[in-house]
């Protein structure tokens, strides 16, 4: 009997290298975050190192000696490659290969790996493409040395090889390509906006840091059914969804992509459709994993990346999740937010007063009115009922007194005498 043969693709084994160009760049901690990376990539990582120095080389990102250590380890380990924690220059890319002789990634290449295999609707894989073309457009001199013995992993997703071995003129073709077809899909969601706008039906989107509970906080609210797991990035594609409040106002909660530190200027710029959500939005809730013991430093890169996104004016929830793992007893606050409740949105704890939150919003948001309508006027009552916040509705002899909270562009039309 033939034997049968258990084949799996080869596991890639990965030495993390950073540089630490003064003592406030938490270094260890951006580290810890690219293993999770790695992990998520679907590799391992074998050693970290770390070289203290005043600024990154330009040639080979790490000094010589580093390079002569991090060679040693790559052998002793049985390392498949190295994965650098910053973003590295075509030259840099081309020097440190030779120098070490084994695959170099940087941290932009495992993010747009993983992005490439997370995206499952056609304008996620779109978006991601065209990241990865721009990324790899200027790196193709770079590349092209080291193609012959890539084999697969980490940073060969999405495009691949074949794309790769294009030349220049191509690659700008397709990307140029990518950005109709972005261009098309924009105007799609502007409708859709337009349309939203005529319901008067408000919106809140759901950013924050990777991981921080985004996904299972919008199954939680609106049982959406969408996945959501313990890792980087886990949804990449924007779902929308209704939640009714208690109250029979509605409003949709829309999740983004989650954000990370030196989230790569590429996918920004690819991913603005889908980040837009939050510009147009009514509400950020902005969701923070509070049981993280960096969750000052996640709070400050989705600020700055709200900023980059110009995302102003807006009104902020910050949402802090995860308070069922919090191992200490202080209360986390945020001074750049309007309001602030502490949930668990796996357990459900907490929930109640988010939503009584948005209630608050939403009416502080609205014009209230007391009128007596005509018993000719009752379709505005319909309107109404459908765009605002009915409180009370009392039949009189001589019409319908009612008292609401309304959207203050339909309040005009519901005053008007009919004729």
């Amino acid at each position: 009997m033939a034997e049968l043969f258990d084949i799996k693709e080869v596991e890639e084994r990965v030495i993390l290298i950073a540089v630490s160009t003064s003592d406030e760049d938490d270094t260890a901690a951006s580290l810890d975050e690219l293993e999770e990376l790695v992990k998520t990539a679907g590799g391992v990582t074998v050693d970290k190192i770390m070289q203290n120095r005043e600024r990154v080389h330009p040639g080979t990102y790490l000094g010589k000696g580093k390079i002569d250590e991090v060679r040693e380890r790559i052998w002793e380990l049985n390392a498949t490659g190295v994965v650098c924690d910053d973003e590295l220059s075509p030259a840099q890319l081309r020097n440190l290969e030779d120098a070490l002789d084994t695959k170099v990634m940087d941290r932009t290449m495992v993010i747009l790996d993983i992005f490439a295999g997370r995206a499952s609707t056609s304008e996620g894989k779109i978006q991601v493409e065209l990241a990865q073309l721009k990324y790899r457009a200027a790196r193709l001199v770079g590349l092209r040395s080291s193609l012959s013995r890539l084999g697969g992993g980490i940073g060969t997703r999405g495009p691949g090889e074949k794309k790769l071995e294009m030349d220049r003129r191509l690659i700008h073709e397709r990307i140029g390509q990518l950005k109709t077809e972005l261009e098309a899909v924009k105007r799609h969601r502007e409708v859709i906006r337009s349309q939203r706008d005529k319901m008067h039906t408000p919106v809140a989107a759901i950013v924050g840091y990777t991981n921080a509970g985004k996904s299972t906080l919008l199954n939680r609210l609106t049982d959406a059914g969408i996945l959501a797991e313990d890792k980087l990035f886990a949804t990449l594609d924007p779902t929308t969804r209704a939640l009714e409040l208690e109250s029979g106002q509605q409003i949709l909660l829309t999740d983004t992509v989650g954000f990370i530190r030196k989230l790569p200027h590429h996918l920004i710029e690819a991913f603005k459709s889908t980040l837009e959500e939050a510009r147009y939005s009514d509400i950020i809730l902005h969701v923070v994993d509070c049981s993280n013991p960096n969750m000052d430093m996640q709070m400050h890169v989705v600020y700055e990346t709200l900023r980059e996104l110009k995302v102003e004016d807006k009104v902020v929830v910050t949402v802090f999740n995860k308070i069922d793992q919090k191992e200490d007893s202080e209360f986390p606050r945020d001074l750049q937010s309007d309001y602030q409740v502490q949930i668990s949105a796996r357990t459900g704890q907490g929930l109640d007063e988010l939503i009584n939150t948005l209630e608050t919003i939403l009416r502080s948001q609205k014009v209230y009115l007391e009128r007596l309508f005509s018993y000719q006027e009752a379709g505005k009552i319909q309107t109404i009922r459908k765009y605002g916040e009915l409180l009370s509705e009392e039949y009189q002899g001589d019409g319908i007194l009612v008292k609401a909270y309304v959207p203050a562009e339909i309040f005009a039309g519901l005053i008007e005498k009919q004729k």
